[in-house]
C-alpha cells in the first residue's frame, strides 16, 4: 500500500508540475502577445485625465443633439461595440462614447464604484472634453442605472433616454452576480488562458455587427486586454447598491424610448420576465415608449438598422 501511494503522489506531482508550465508558458505567450498587439491598442478617441487617470471618449459627427452611449458591464470595447449602430446616427447626430474606467482605453482603477462616483467621472470627462449638455443618453444593459440616477440628479442636463436593452433597478433585486466565476475570468485573463478559446473573444459586434477586419482585430486585442478588470468587478459588486438608490429616487420623469430585447444573450432572465421588467417600468414614464425586438440582449449589434430608424423618428417628434 505504501508502494502504491507512492507511485500515485509522485503521478499527482508530475502532473501538476506539467500543469504550472503549461501555465508558465501559456502566460510568457500572452505577455508577447500583448506586446505585439499593442499597436492595434492605440485610443481612438481622446484621453481625459479625471483624478490622474485617463478615460476614454469617442466623439463623431456633429448637429444640435448630442447621444451619450454608455456601455454595459464587461463589454471589453464600448467604442467598437456601438460603432456599427452609431455610424447610422453621427450624420445627424454628435454621438460621444463614454469607456468608463476599466473597459476598452481607459486605464484600471481598483476603487469603490458606487453611482455617485461613476457619474460624477462620466460628466467630468464630458465636461472636460468639450461636450455639453443636454444630452440623449443610450445606455445599453446595467448603464441604464446609471442614465436613470442622472436623469434624477441633473435632470435639466438630460434631454431624453434611449435604453439600448437598458437595466432597471428590479433587474438586480433577486439576481445572483457571480463574482467568484469573474475572478475566475479575471485570473484566465491574465494568465493568458483566454487565449486557448478564441470564440471568447469573438464578441456579437464583431460576429453581427459592421465592423471592418482591422476593427474586429482591434477589437480582439482589446478583448485580451480588458476582461474581467478589477474595476469591472468592483462595479458588479456595487451594483446591487447602487440600483437599490435609483429604485429609492423614483422613476424620472424625462422622455424614454426603450428597446427590448428576447431576453438571451446575457440577461439572466428569460424573455417573458426579462421584458416584463422592462415594460412596468416604462409605465410608470408619462412621455415612455418602447420597442420589442426578437434578438438578444446586444441589440444595437442586431438590429441596429431598425434602432437607427426608430431614433431619428423618436427625436424627430
Amino acid at each position: 500500500m505504501k508502494k502504491i501511494a507512492k507511485t500515485m503522489l509522485r503521478l499527482l506531482l508530475w502532473i501538476i508540475a506539467i500543469i504550472v508550465f503549461l501555465i508558465l508558458i501559456c502566460f510568457v505567450y500572452h505577455r508577447y502577445r500583448l506586446t505585439v498587439e499593442e499597436k492595434l491598442r492605440k485610443p481612438l478617441g481622446q484621453l481625459i485625465d479625471i483624478n490622474g487617470k485617463n478615460m476614454s471618449i469617442y466623439v463623431e459627427g456633429s448637429g444640435s443633439k448630442t447621444l451619450v452611449f454608455l456601455s454595459g458591464a464587461g463589454t471589453c470595447s464600448p467604442i467598437l461595440d456601438f460603432k456599427s449602430l452609431y455610424s447610422l446616427l453621427s450624420n445627424k447626430y454628435r454621438i460621444a462614447v463614454v469607456e468608463k474606467f476599466g473597459y476598452g482605453y481607459s486605464d484600471i482603477v481598483d476603487e469603490d464604484r458606487n453611482i455617485q462616483t461613476i457619474l460624477s467621472e462620466t460628466r467630468l470627462a464630458l465636461h472636460k472634453a468639450g461636450i455639453d449638455g443636454p444630452y440623449i443618453l443610450c445606455p445599453h444593459s446595467m448603464s441604464g442605472i446609471e442614465a436613470l440616477y442622472w436623469a434624477q440628479e441633473y435632470p435639466d442636463e438630460i434631454e431624453a433616454i434611449i435604453g439600448l436593452d437598458m437595466s432597471v433597478p428590479e433587474c438586480y433585486k433577486n439576481i445572483k452576480i457571480n463574482l467568484s466565476l469573474m475572478k475566475l475570468g479575471q485570473y484566465a485573463s491574465a494568465l493568458g488562458i483566454t487565449r486557448l478559446i478564441p470564440a471568447l473573444s469573438e464578441s456579437d459586434a464583431i460576429k453581427h455587427g459592421t465592423l471592418t477586419d482591422y476593427e474586429k482585430n482591434v477589437y480582439r486585442a482589446i478583448f485580451y486586454n480588458r476582461t474581467a478588470t478589477v474595476t469591472m468587478i468592483n462595479e458588479a459588486k456595487s451594483i446591487k447598491d447602487n440600483a437599490r438608490i435609483v429604485e429609492q429616487n423614483g422613476v424620472p420623469q424625462v422622455d424614454m424610448l426603450l428597446f427590448i430585447s428576447n431576453g438571451t444573450g446575457g440577461t439572466g432572465f428569460d424573455k417573458e420576465i426579462w421584458r416584463r421588467i422592462t415594460e412596468e417600468y416604462i409605465k410608470e414614464v408619462k412621455s415612455g415608449r418602447y420597442v420589442e425586438l426578437d434578438c438578444p440582449h446586444y441589440v444595437h449589434d442586431y438590429e441596429y438598422r431598425r434602432i437607427s430608424k426608430e431614433i431619428k423618428n423618436f427625436l424627430s417628434d
